[in-house]
């Protein structure tokens, strides 16, 4: 079996009635492929891994540059579907000087919960910062190239 991931999935048939395959024909299809490959255990799957990032990175490339050719405007063709969005405004809070003292409260008091999850700690106004419970996030693996 060839180690070139462009190769595999050139191999592979995708099932579909349509030239052009669906979104769920797609997804479909791409678990049953990547469950064959790794089934076999014919290829290395940090190697098939950096394949799949590289390929993606190239696809993200691609796409990027084609929207930029696109016209600004609604269109649908070969099952997608474009939806024109107006970038609008967004409304500059911090030169309010209200908001800019209250967003720098909070800022300084994020900081001071922060210090007291490793030490006792107290505001300006002598009162002890709590140690507020913490939510655990979800662990991941990054891979970057």
């Amino acid at each position: 079996m060839s180690k070139d991931l462009f190769f595999l999935m050139r191999e592979e048939e995708i099932q579909t009635s349509n030239f052009l395959p669906t979104k769920k024909e797609i997804q479909l299809s791409s678990q049953k492929f990547i469950k064959e490959i790794l089934n076999a255990g014919e290829i290395d799957k940090f190697e098939l891994l950096a394949q799949a990032k590289k390929m993606g990175e190239a696809l993200e490339v691609i796409n990027a540059e084609l929207l930029k050719v696109l016209p600004q405007e609604n269109c649908e063709s070969f099952g997608l579907k474009g939806t024109f969005r107006s970038g609008g405004d967004t409304i500059n809070f911090i030169e309010d000087e209200v908001y800019a003292t209250i967003k720098k409260d909070l800022d300084a008091r994020t900081e001071q919960l922060k210090l007291a999850q490793k030490q006792d700690t107290f505001d300006a106004y002598g009162n002890q910062v709590p140690k507020v419970s913490t939510t655990p996030r979800k662990s991941s693996l990054a891979i970057s190239f």
